[in-house]
């Protein structure tokens, strides 16, 4: 099927209250076009070089979203033009965007990345660690940085129960930290669970951004 339709179809199970993030890495140009034709206008890519490049060549009214793992040498590079970043996995990491945004004069918006899989490969910080960040209060300091919400990513397995556990945990912590932390502020919304084999589960279990790459591009060998 063609991109064009493989949105359509998935566009017919996304509830209005949920964005859709076109995860367009290692893909060409002429990809994004199709998708972009379609009406879609959020993209995620998972590599700055590749993600500066696909900007200075595709139309400027994508929003692109960073959604890898980032590097802090690599962070000035995008600070100018990424609409979100997903990922940012430590403290350390969030220092680091607040400084290179201020040095470009921006606010930069990003989400925690919570490690909720039954995997090692995953970054992000512990639940644990994300409340002991979040009670210690120095993020609060950050004043070029806006935390919109967390990210996460569930264990790669056919086990639908275990994805949905692993999803609830994360809504559970999500409205936790939004309770204690954020009641005050109204950018703390976004819930960034789900990806082509599960979000029909993510978005049943809270998310507000699925991040959906070969259901609409087809696999790839990476």
């Amino acid at each position: 099927m063609s991109i064009a339709t493989n949105i359509l179809s998935i566009r017919t199970h996304i509830p209005a209250n949920v964005r859709l993030v076109c995860v367009s890495k290692f893909n060409p140009n002429e990809a994004i076009e199709e998708a972009y034709a379609s009406g879609e206008r959020i993209f995620g890519e998972s590599k700055v070089q590749e993600l500066c490049s696909k900007y200075e060549t595709l139309p400027k009214d994508i929003s692109w979203h960073f959604i890898g793992h980032l590097q802090s040498n690599k962070i000035k590079s995008i600070v100018p033009f990424v609409s979100l970043i997903h990922g940012v996995d430590s403290y350390k990491l969030l220092i680091e965007i607040d400084k290179q945004a201020e040095k470009q004069g921006k606010i930069v918006n990003c989400l925690l990345q919570v490690h909720i899989a039954k995997e090692e490969t995953k970054f992000g910080f512990s639940p644990d660690e994300l409340l002991a960040m979040m009670a210690l209060g120095d993020w609060q300091l950050l004043k070029n940085v806006q935390i919109c919400g967390l990210m996460g990513m569930a264990t790669f397995t056919n086990n639908r129960d275990q994805i949905r556990s692993e999803f609830k945990v994360l809504k559970a912590l999500f409205n936790k930290a939004r309770n204690e932390y954020f009641d005050t502020n109204s950018y703390f919304t976004e819930l960034s669970i789900g990806m082509s084999d599960d979000y029909l589960i993510a978005i049943e279990e809270g998310s507000t951004l699925v991040r959906v790459g070969s259901s609409i591009f087809g696999s790839r060998n990476y």
